[in-house]
């Protein structure tokens, strides 16, 4: 006689759905005090955005489109195009730095592979500021990268690295590579390398096999990669204001200015939710791209 197989609803009344459900209320505070906070601040943000200042510059709650329309500036669309440009380059240079780092640890770190890994993401965890500013002095008119591109005759005594875009996305990408290193790392970890020796004998050379095999199995990695650094490199202000100059601010040194220095919090506000509204479209392409390849996973 057949036994009566146990139902779906029982199944879940296991361990594991006991081990969820407390997983679940254990991180419920959490959760909740983050989303709130977040939820306030965009609220408080978004209401300053249709408000006032008085006559001393202090903030006013009330109702004036003037910050909103002043995005249409051309001096702030132009801030805005610089900061996405710089930001998609620094993602563009990220990933061809990270991927042959990750690829090399990955595959042939072997045992000293978390070593290796440890080794690159310990330094980031210095203050970010501090690291630009020894950043700054590297690649200072009198700092070891331009010397050595002196002493092989790549640069001439009117070459400069700093007070230019070349030093804000140089500043950035060191910022954040880091960010791009680990979830290539992951997804190349999780690599079964027999799928490589596979598309060597179908493909016929390493550079096919790469294309044909390795990077499209990794591309949700590199895809998570591009998300952690053009979100925080399209916000950031430090690496424009230690390694830029007037010409190369970002749309960060903008918003910290209107707060700050020019006393006008409705413009920075509006500033900041065209941040927001810019980074949440990042984030719902990669979210979008990733269900995508699921449902093709899957299918």
């Amino acid at each position: 006689m057949a036994l009566p197989r146990p139902s779906s609803r029982s199944r879940r009344r296991g361990p594991n759905a006991n081990g969820t459900r407390i997983w679940t209320w254990l991180m419920l505070p959490g959760t909740l005090w983050m989303t709130g906070f977040l939820i306030a601040s965009l609220v408080l943000v978004g209401v300053l955005a249709v408000g006032t200042t008085d006559e001393l510059g202090n903030p006013r709650f009330g109702f004036s489109l003037a910050g909103v329309r002043a995005l249409a500036d051309p001096a702030y669309t132009e801030v805005m195009a610089r900061s996405l440009g710089y930001a998609l380059l620094t993602c563009l240079i990220s990933l061809l730095i990270a991927y042959p780092v990750a690829y090399t640890i990955a595959l042939y770190g072997g045992r000293y592979k978390h070593a290796l890994i440890a080794a690159i993401v310990v330094p980031f965890f210095a203050n970010y500021l501090v690291r630009m500013y020894g950043w700054s002095v590297v690649l200072s008119d009198d700092g070891p990268v331009l010397r050595t591109l002196r002493a092989v005759g790549i640069a001439d005594g009117g070459t400069k690295i700093l007070n230019s875009g070349l030093g804000v996305v140089a500043g950035l990408v060191y910022g954040f590579v880091v960010f791009m290193i680990i979830p290539l790392y992951a997804a190349l970890e999780r690599l079964d390398v027999s799928l490589i020796e596979a598309g060597r004998d179908l493909y016929g050379g390493p550079v096919r096999t790469f294309f044909f095999v390795t990077l499209p199995a990794t591309r949700q990695g590199a895809a998570a990669g591009l998300v952690l650094v053009f979100l925080p490199a399209m916000g950031d202000f430090v690496s424009a204001q230690l390694m830029g100059g007037p010409d190369q601010i970002m749309i960060g040194n903008l918003i910290q200015d209107k707060f700050f220095q020019g006393q006008n919090w409705p413009l920075g506000s509006a500033l900041t939710m065209l941040l927001m509204l810019v980074l949440l479209i990042g984030m719902l392409g990669y979210l979008r791209r990733t269900r995508k390849d699921e449902a093709e996973a899957r299918g």
